[in-house]
C-alpha cells in the first residue's frame, strides 16, 4: 500500500528516513530510470515501490543498490533502484522505502517514444552559493509546473541536463549532501520529480559523483540517450582525455545518431569557445567531430556566465557551423565575460547572471531562452532543422 504524505523539500537527514530524492537519465529514459535516495543510516531494506500514476494496477517494488557514501567523515549511504521496462510517455508513481520508513509519493514521467514537441532545461555550476542555488531551484520548480498548464505540448519540460560544478570540493561528501538535499526544492507542488541528466565538472573529483547518480564506480560518464526517437542528447566528460577513447566513441556515436535523429546536441564542462578562460582540450578533440556531423547545438558551463556563439565551422562565422551556448549560472557567482572575443559577437551574445537556458524541440525549429532568476528573458535564439 502506498502511502500519501505530501511531498516536503528540505526534508531532514536522519536514521533510514528517505530524503534526498532524484531522478536519473543515463540509459533510454523512454524505458529506464534511475530512482535514488539516501538515508543517513545504513539500514538494512531498500526498495522503490511503483506502478503508474493513478491506476490500479498492483505496485511492484525494485530492490535498491546501497552503500556509504565516500567523502570524508560525514557519514550517510546512497541507494539507487534501477527500473526497467517502463511504458514511454508514461507517469509512474514511486514511493521509496527503507527499513519501515516511506518517503512520500512522487512521480515523474519517462521520455516520449511518439515524434513529439517538448522542452527540457539546461544548466550548469551550481557550487558556492547556497542561497542563490537554493532559488534557482525553487525557479525550476515553477517551470516545470507552469509548463503543463497549457495544451502546448512544446512547454512541457522533461528533464534538467547539468553541465557539472555542483559544489566546490567534490570529495566532501558533506557538500555534496547539502547539494543533494537543495536539489529537492526542484520537485513541483503535486510531487513531480524532474529527472537530471549530469555531467562532471572540473570541480566534481572523486568518488562521490559516480555514487550521487548511480554510475558504476569506475566509470567515465560519457553517454547518449535519446529524449524522443528525434532527439539525441549526448554527454561527454571534459575532465578526463577528450582524444583517444572518448574521441572515437564520440565518432562512432554521433556517425550512427546524426541520420536518425533530427536533433543532435552535446553537453558538457569545460567550454571549447569560452567567453573567461582558455579553451578546453574538446576544442582539438571534438569540435572537428561536432563540425563533421553537423551537431545542431552545444551546452557548456564552467565560465560562470551567459553566452551564446556564432555559428561556428573552421575556426570562423559560418552559417552552417554549430552554436555552442551556457557557461553556469546555477548559483554560482558569476564573472564578467570578455565580449571582445570574436565569437561572441553579434548575433552571439555574451553577459552575465544566474540562469538556466530553457530548450524547446519542434519539428521545425530547436528554440532556446536563457531565462534570470527574475524571470527576465536575456536571450533567445532559433535554430533551424539543417536540410
Amino acid at each position: 500500500m502506498m502511502g500519501s504524505a505530501t511531498a516536503q523539500a528540505d526534508a531532514p537527514l536522519k536514521g533510514t528516513q528517505p530524503a534526498q530524492w532524484r531522478v536519473i537519465w543515463t540509459a533510454d529514459p523512454a524505458t529506464k530510470a534511475t530512482i535514488s535516495w539516501s538515508t543517513k543510516e545504513a539500514g538494512s531494506s531498500h526498495s522503490v515501490r511503483f506502478r503508474v500514476k493513478d491506476s490500479d494496477d498492483r505496485l511492484a517494488e525494485q530492490l535498491a543498490e546501497s552503500g556509504r557514501y565516500t567523502g570524508g567523515e560525514f557519514e550517510s549511504y546512497y541507494h539507487h533502484s534501477r527500473l526497467t521496462d517502463l511504458q514511454p510517455g508514461t507517469a509512474y508513481e514511486v514511493q521509496m522505502v527503507s527499513d519501515a520508513n516511506e518517503s512520500p509519493v512522487f512521480y515523474f514521467v519517462t521520455a516520449p517514444a511518439t515524434d513529439r514537441d517538448f522542452s527540457i532545461l539546461h544548466g550548469g555550476d551550481s557550487r558556492s552559493d547556497q542561497n542563490a542555488r537554493r532559488r534557482i531551484n525553487k525557479m525550476i520548480a515553477e517551470l516545470v509546473e507552469s509548463s503543463y498548464d497549457n495544451d502546448d505540448l512544446s512547454d512541457d519540460i522533461l528533464a534538467l541536463a547539468h553541465g557539472g560544478d555542483y559544489i566546490v570540493t567534490g570529495k566532501k561528501m558533506e557538500l555534496w549532501s547539502m547539494w543533494l538535499s537543495d536539489h529537492e526544492l526542484t520537485t513541483s507542488s503535486d510531487g513531480r520529480l524532474l529527472p537530471i541528466i549530469p555531467a562532471r565538472g572540473n570541480h566534481d573529483k572523486g568518488k562521490p559523483f559516480n555514487e550521487v547518480f548511480g554510475f558504476p564506480e569506475d566509470d567515465l560518464n560519457y553517454y547518449g540517450i535519446n529524449l524522443s526517437p528525434e532527439v539525441r542528447f549526448t554527454t561527454l566528460n571534459s575532465e578526463t582525455s577528450t582524444a583517444g577513447d572518448q574521441a572515437q566513441w564520440l565518432k562512432a556515436e554521433l556517425k550512427a545518431s546524426r541520420d536518425s535523429n533530427r536533433w543532435l546536441l552535446t553537453q558538457y564542462h569545460r567550454p571549447v569557445y569560452p567567453a573567461v578562460k582558455t579553451p578546453g582540450a574538446g576544442l582539438v578533440s571534438w569540435v572537428p567531430l561536432f563540425e563533421q556531423y553537423n551537431v545542431d547545438l552545444v551546452c557548456e558551463a564552467d565560465g560562470h556566465n551567459i553566452k551564446r556563439t556564432v555559428p561556428i565551422r573552421d575556426g570562423k562565422s559560418d552559417e552552417t557551423g554549430v552554436v555552442y551556448i551556457g557557461e553556469g549560472g546555477l548559483g554560482v557567482p558569476q564573472r564578467t565575460p570578455k565580449t571582445d572575443r570574436w565569437f561572441l559577437e553579434s548575433p552571439g551574445m555574451a553577459d552575465q547572471g544566474h540562469h538556466v537556458f530553457v530548450l524547446k524541440f519542434t519539428k521545425e525549429a530547436l528554440h532556446g531562452t536563457c531565462l534570470l532568476l527574475d524571470g527576465t528573458i536575456r536571450d533567445q535564439f532559433t535554430r533551424p532543422v539543417r536540410k
